[in-house]
């Protein structure tokens, strides 16, 4: 895997209240020093008051989209600049939840990478293809419109983390094949490589995410060109999240 360091990333989504603060205790306590990187994204309520719990432990925080624009008229929006003010590294763009839910295009996505990059936040882009599209067999072709609609141009091996999550993976106990894990992970290594040149290409990791459990995660970190994961549920509990950090640090 050369110079890519394995990152276990968890997104809480709209979970969590200043009570579940007690598992970053419990992560802190377990995993403060690991080997790898940890990544939580939390709601943005609780960014600034888990950067105090965290204090010096290496675990990273990041946020679960941001706005486009640095300010202005937005009303329950969030910028990249408010989410680096508060603690965070890292930011979450393009999940198929935004996606669905609030009507995210590449172009967004391309747009709210432009602002995060600008703030010094590295961007986790998440694509994937929905149930209909994986058995119409044009998951490549889904993956490869998003991978050039959503990524920036200037993007680097430090500031981009491509996440590929099928959409009908996520929650539903499912999980693709590892074959199909490997296909995909491996077409977009070369897609980026074609796209940034190797040495950006290779650098950049790919995460996997969709229905990772201490379970299955030993397993989806033997695939090819999974450099890590970017769990959902079993994030939310230091004890589940902690199974998959220690099935990554074997990997």
């Amino acid at each position: 895997m050369g110079m890519r360091v394995k990152l276990a990333a968890g997104n809480w989504k709209m979970n969590g209240t200043r009570a579940a603060l007690a598992e970053i205790d419990t992560l802190v306590a377990a995993h403060g020093d690991a080997a790898i990187e940890i990544l939580i994204c939390p709601p943005a309520t609780l960014l600034a008051p888990m950067a105090e719990r965290i204090g010096t432990a290496k675990i990273a925080l990041g946020g679960q989209t941001c706005h486009p624009q640095a300010s202005g008229a937005h009303t329950g929006d969030i910028s990249a600049e408010m989410l680096a003010d508060a603690g965070a590294t890292h930011v979450i763009l393009g999940h198929s939840e935004r996606r669905a839910d609030h009507g995210e295009s590449d172009d967004t996505v391309r747009a709210q990478a432009r602002a995060a990059l600008a703030a010094g936040l590295t961007c986790i882009i998440c694509v994937g293809e929905t149930e209909a599209q994986r058995d119409a067999a044009n998951t490549l072709d889904i993956i490869s419109g998003q991978l050039a609609g959503s990524i920036p141009d200037l993007s680097t091996g430090e500031s981009l983390i491509v996440a590929y999550e099928p959409v009908w993976a996520i929650g539903t106990g499912r999980t693709p094949t590892l074959d199909q894990i490997g296909e995909v992970h491996d077409y977009i290594r070369a897609e980026l490589e074609r796209r940034f040149g190797a040495g950006v290409g290779r650098s950049v990791r790919l995460l996997y995410g969709g229905s990772v459990k201490p379970g299955n995660a030993a397993e989806i970190f033997a695939v090819s060109n999974v450099d890590g994961a970017l769990v959902g549920g079993a994030s939310l509990k230091a004890s589940d999240f902690g199974g998959i950090i220690d099935a990554l640090q074997q990997a």
